[in-house]
């Protein structure tokens, strides 16, 4: 059984410009590859801001109705920051 399948895609003529420079660079081997990975990295994009919605915003949320005298932008604005470090963390890491 096979785990690909053929797509035809139409891109602007900058993004397809860009993926022929990435496979002319030596980059990447295909077009194909360039296409996987940016889909890649928008999948992890998602995962990431899922998370972040799961384990930082509706926290937030759910603590900042369970206190009313704590202000919303308070509380929004330091799960902000919490995750601006986490990703600053992460970015080092790489």
């Amino acid at each position: 059984m096979r785990t690909t399948r053929s797509l035809s895609i139409t891109l602007p003529n900058d993004m397809a410009d860009m993926v022929r420079r990435k496979v002319e660079s030596g980059e990447y081997a295909s077009e194909s590859e360039v296409i996987r990975d940016g889909l890649r990295t928008l999948q992890q994009r998602d995962e990431a801001l899922d998370r972040w919605l799961r384990e930082e915003v509706i926290p937030t949320y759910e603590a900042a109705i369970s206190k009313p005298g704590v202000p919303i932008e308070k509380a929004f604005g330091e799960a902000a920051a919490r995750y601006a470090a986490r990703k600053r963390a992460a970015s080092k890491r790489r």
